[in-house]
This record gives C-alpha cells, structure tokens and sequence, in this order.
C-alpha cells in the first residue's frame, strides 16, 4: 500500500490522516524518529486528548514572530492552485482537494492531517499560554521534506488575511518537535494559498504572546 490512510474522528469532525510510504522512506532517512511517529500513530492515537483541551487551530493570540517572510510564487502556490482545479469533482473541500494531491503529486509530500499534541509538562508556562492544563492538540495539513528540513505547512484559503496562522504553524512544529524529540531547529513553517506563501523558522524566542494595545 504506497499511501496509508486512516478516518481520525475528532472534535471537529473526522480527519483523514494520509501517509506515503515510499516518500517518507526515500526523504526521511535522517529522520527515524519521525517515521517511528508518523506509522507509530496509526497503531496508537490519544483520542480523548482531542476532545478535552486547546486547539492550535483556534488560538487567538500572536506570538513574537518577526522573521516571517512573504512569497508570491512559490511552487506550493502551483500546486495548490493545480489541486483545487483537477480535485473539483473529486472532494469537497478546498483542504483535501489540495492536500490529496500534493500527497499523490509532489515529491516532497509525505503526509497530511497528522494528529500531534503537547502536554502541560512539556513547556514552560502552559497553563499561562492556554488557560488550561489540558493537552494542547492539532492536525498538520501537509508535511515536506524540502532540502533536509521538515517543512510544516497549513492550507488557508485567504492567507494574505490570516492573523493567526502563524501561531497556529508554530505550535504545529513545536507539538511535532516534542512527539519525535527532533530539535525545532530541523523544522520550517509556512502557511498559503493559491498566491501567497508565508514561511518563517521557528524558534523558541518566539514563545512571547504579543502584548495587545
């Protein structure tokens, strides 16, 4: 089976976690970890930490990113726009008519929807941060390796709009750092739509909440 899917149901809904085998053999080699947690996963999924606490997907706040960078014509934007017009037919929304077809297309796409999570004993200021002792949670829209890094990426359909996202992609990477004790150093963020990309390094000096006027 070259691509391995599984129906995750969560608050939200039920969320299709899809990995490509042979793409994160051939790309994650200097990465065990990960592909121990992405098969890993599938066996042995925390549900009920879905259910309880924050979600990285509805954090209101900003964080202390100033390295944000802005691109308009990335080649993630080709392949988005590509995959919502040959997908039209085939799903319904905008995120697995993108995601599916990076998954099936791109060589650098290895998996999508991945379920992560972070507990309160793995990061200063937990409670502070949420306002909940309770797991913070999420799922990764689509995961690259892209010159030996791992690129964390969130399909928004106005990301030229997005407040947020940033800090919705941050905690992406952090949450996967933590699952698969890959230093955040080997991570990238990066949030888009058929335009724009918006890509940033993530760092821990950016776990500052910005003050708000």
């Amino acid at each position: 089976m070259v691509i391995r899917r599984v129906s995750l149901m969560h608050k939200g809904g039920a969320y299709q976690y899809r990995l490509h085998n042979k793409k994160l053999n051939d790309l994650a080699l200097n990465y065990p970890s990960l592909t121990w947690y992405l098969n890993k996963v599938f066996e042995k999924c925390p549900d009920d930490y879905f259910f309880k606490g924050p979600r990285s997907s509805m954090l209101k706040f900003k964080l202390s990113n100033s390295n944000i960078h802005q691109i308009i014509g990335h080649e993630i934007n080709d392949l988005c726009n590509t995959g919502l017009k040959i997908n039209e037919d085939r799903y319904k929304t905008g995120h697995s008519k993108v995601q599916v077809f990076m998954l099936e297309n791109d060589d650098k796409t290895i998996a999508v929807e991945i379920p992560i999570w972070i507990k309160k004993d793995e990061l200063d200021n937990f409670n502070g941060m949420f306002n909940s002792d309770e797991p913070l949670t999420g799922h990764i829209d689509i995961l690259r390796i892209e010159d030996g890094k791992i690129w964390v990426w969130d399909y928004k359909p106005r990301a030229f709009d997005e407040k947020y996202a940033a800090t919705q992609v941050f905690f992406y990477s952090l949450m996967l750092s933590k699952r698969t004790s890959i230093p955040l150093s080997n991570f990238r963020c990066g949030y888009f739509d058929e335009r724009y990309a918006f890509i940033f390094k993530p760092e821990l000096k950016n776990l500052i909440k910005e003050r708000l006027l």
